[in-house]
């Protein structure tokens, strides 16, 4: 069983399409102190591809992503990113 990550603060971009993912996304990062971890919850398809591509571009880290459920691999996912 992998370690479960807690997250500073929590996004659920499940209801927003591409661009606006990534835009609240980073809306959010920005207003982050660097170092803290922001969790969340994306689409599978272009956000799960776009958002985490774009935040490591930013220079942020990717600790973790990975389905709600494991039987759902197309379905929601959980992304955690540390401000850096």
């Amino acid at each position: 069983m992998t370690e479960k990550i807690s997250a500073d603060l929590f996004l659920d971009i499940t209801s927003q399409v591409c661009p606006l993912t990534f835009v609240k996304t980073k809306l959010m990062v920005e207003r982050m102190d660097a170092g803290q971890t922001l969790e969340v919850r994306l689409n599978a398809g272009e956000p799960l591809e776009n958002v985490p591509r774009s935040l490591i571009e930013l220079g942020h880290s990717i600790l973790s992503v990975h389905p709600e459920r494991l039987d759902d691999p197309d379905g929601v996912h959980r992304l955690i990113v540390r401000k850096n």
